[in-house]
């Protein structure tokens, strides 16, 4: 994975990219492709978004019209520097023009590359260093789209700032060879924000997504629409309300599923979290309905299980919880039934997790966890045995 937008991050702009800390770029990398490895030692055929959006963009009016949708939702209205960056990007093979996209153009690159007085003042205009600001948020593969079932979701993401990761996916499901064909559940045009952390295949025919800091109630009611009319497994939706927080910005921050029976679950939010269930009746409208009573009842019913599991992250106590949560204890990646991949530095919910019977892969995490996100977050399946 490309992480170099690492390096574009200062802490004056950490805000604005949505960043809590620096990440130091070369251990980062290091860590990713510790992770990538261990994918692919356990049969994972592993791609990478930087290859696939190279991939669809090999017709010569594709790749112009990614350049110029890139340049429009990056917000450049200067026409001379919108003129150089086309120019700029224009000039790059397919792969390095995606990771300049990614990485974002130092307005100093522009200058190095022209020959003309208008671009340096141009590009000079404030003392902001960038003409296009990085996606640094975009390791994070798991939120501007998702795949469900044989179908996909391209996302209208919460924030600006992360809006434009989602043009990619767009991209690759319209022009990749491979997947151009998916039936589209949700679009990026939708006016509501739904985000990948939020969406959880519970089964083939259980669909949870979270109602968070970063996903809206409408997005879901559109998402349920589609997917339970037009997809061919999927009967219901459960809805997980939960509360809108930074530290809880996504529903896979405090609930993953790591068997079929087993969930890892933040305590905290036990007492808070409101599950509503979504089918299409016989006349195939929506019919919705709260759901009282535990958490682990809840889904024993709706996923016809004799038993469920949750493991509680930091093995219950309150300040292990809280600093593992932090660290992404509860964003576990299931690469098949109790089979994981975990950071390594959040021992307390592995032990638990071990204890329960799970198998682990451990990963180092001390430059990724900076970004907020772990081994779930950093991933996007798109292809599963169960569809």
């Amino acid at each position: 994975m490309n992480l170099v937008t690492a390096e574009h991050l200062t802490k004056s702009y950490t805000e604005r990219l949505l960043f809590d800390d620096i990440p130091y770029l070369k251990e980062a990398q290091r860590e990713h492709d510790a992770f990538a490895d261990c994918l692919r030692q356990q049969g994972v055929e592993v791609v990478y978004l930087r290859d696939l959006v190279a991939e669809s963009i090999t017709d010569a009016d594709v790749r112009a019209d990614l350049i110029r949708q890139f340049l429009e939702e990056s917000g450049v209205k200067d026409d001379r520097l919108r003129e150089s960056l086309e120019d700029f990007l224009s000039a790059l093979p397919d792969k390095e023009m995606v990771s300049a996209m990614m990485a974002g153009v130092r307005k100093s690159q522009l200058r190095a590359n022209s020959a003309r007085l208008g671009d340096y003042l141009s590009a000079a205009g404030d003392d902001y260093p960038f003409a296009v600001d990085p996606l640094p948020n975009l390791y994070f593969t798991r939120d501007p789209f998702a795949t469900i079932g044989t179908g996909v979701s391209i996302h209208k993401m919460h924030t600006a700032t992360r809006n434009r990761e989602t043009l990619f996916g767009k991209f690759i499901f319209e022009h990749h060879p491979d997947y151009r064909n998916a039936p589209r559940w949700y679009d990026r045009g939708e006016t509501s924000s739904l985000e990948g952390g939020d969406i959880l295949i519970l089964s083939p025919q259980v669909l949870a997504v979270g109602i968070s800091q970063r996903t809206e109630e409408d997005s879901i009611d559109a998402l349920a629409e589609t997917v339970l009319s037009e997809s061919k497994t999927f009967r219901k939706l459960l809805a997980f309300d939960i509360p809108k927080s930074r530290s809880f910005m996504h529903l896979d921050t405090v609930f993953t599923m790591v068997d079929r029976d087993k969930f890892t679950v933040h305590p905290n939010i036990l007492q808070q979290i409101t599950v509503f269930v979504m089918e299409l009746d016989e006349n195939r409208k929506m019919k919705i309905r709260q759901e009282d009573g535990r958490l682990e009842d809840i889904l024993k019913e709706h996923l016809e299980l004799d038993k469920v599991t949750l493991i509680p992250c930091g093995q219950g106590s309150e300040i292990d919880a809280a600093r593992e949560q932090w660290s992404d204890g509860s964003n576990t990646l299931a690469i098949g039934p109790g089979e994981v991949v975990v950071y390594s530095r959040n021992y307390v919910t592995n032990r638990a997790l071990e204890e329960a019977g799970i198998r682990l892969h451990t990963i180092p995490s001390a430059e990724l966890s900076r970004g907020r996100g772990g081994p779930r977050c950093m991933s996007m399946p798109l292809w599963r045995e169960d569809p």
